[in-house]
């Protein structure tokens, strides 16, 4: 494990252990064998980086370990076709069950109640955890550079583009910025949440945004509230934006959705 404390570190143990089990109670053949086979990948790196767009990646999960419950009552279905009308370019679903109350399934559905290219937001840890993601249907995920050794985060970039999957490659600062650039990430997210403190600051993009190549789609996640938010993120280079809480806390995330691309047009 990279980390030695914190929230993170806490989420990652745990995620190598319940890894480790299904592994054994369930081999990947018989995820692979056993599972229908996923229909066409949907485009998310271009239906992120559309010029001239508010390109939104909306998230459905039900509950965090810095907030506690968040969507716990919503349904992921309804709230993904509320995300879709609105305009979302498209879909990052949790499925970390013990921390985020997630699963697969929330996935699936949400991903077949919509034409919407979709991330599978979790601590992927191992290759298991990307044919999981790719046998549910997704056409991402997620890789935290600060969860993985170098070694790790080569291996899953480069299986995760191999089984079809976009790799999301997030960071937290400035050294890992290099670190997912050095990988060849075509697709980098950063994140202002700092994962050992739980602190949001929307600096951390503004900082690390302007370092990131034209050639490289950026992606802005978490304290994003404001249409001025988005327009000060659009200035420092992000091509799209990853928002999660500010809708499902606000009691109708389609609307909320709609409101805050027309305050950052």
């Amino acid at each position: 494990m990279v980390l030695s404390r914190g929230i993170l570190a806490r989420i990652v143990a745990r995620t190598r252990e319940k890894v480790e089990f299904k592994r054994r109670e369930v081999p990947l053949e018989r995820v692979l064998s056993a599972a229908p086979t996923p229909g066409a990948r949907r485009p998310f790196v271009e239906a992120i980086s559309r010029p001239g767009r508010i390109n939104v990646i909306a998230e459905f999960k039900r509950r965090s370990p810095s907030m506690g419950p968040v969507g716990s009552e919503a349904h992921p279905v309804h709230v993904a076709q509320a995300y879709e009308v609105a305009g979302a370019a498209a879909l990052s679903i949790l499925t970390e069950d013990e921390f985020f109350a997630g699963s697969l399934d929330d996935l699936q559905q949400a991903r077949a109640a919509t034409l919407l290219p979709t991330l599978r937001k979790d601590f992927i840890v191992h290759s298991y955890q990307v044919y999981e993601a790719s046998m549910a249907g997704a056409d991402a995920l997620l890789l935290i550079v600060g969860a993985l050794s170098r070694g790790e985060l080569v291996e899953l970039h480069k299986t995760s583009l191999e089984t079809g999957l976009e790799p999301l490659v997030e960071v937290h600062d400035a050294e890992e910025l290099d670190r997912a650039l050095e990988i060849g990430a075509r697709l980098i997210g950063v994140n202002n949440r700092d994962l050992q403190t739980l602190e949001v600051r929307l600096e951390t993009a503004l900082e690390l945004g302007p370092r990131i190549p034209d050639d490289v789609v950026a992606v802005a996640e978490s304290g994003i509230r404001s249409g001025e938010d988005l327009r000060r993120l659009r200035g420092a280079g992000f091509d799209a934006f990853l928002i999660g809480e500010h809708l499902l806390r606000s009691g109708d995330p389609g609307l909320a959705l709609e409101r805050l691309l027309e305050e950052g047009s």
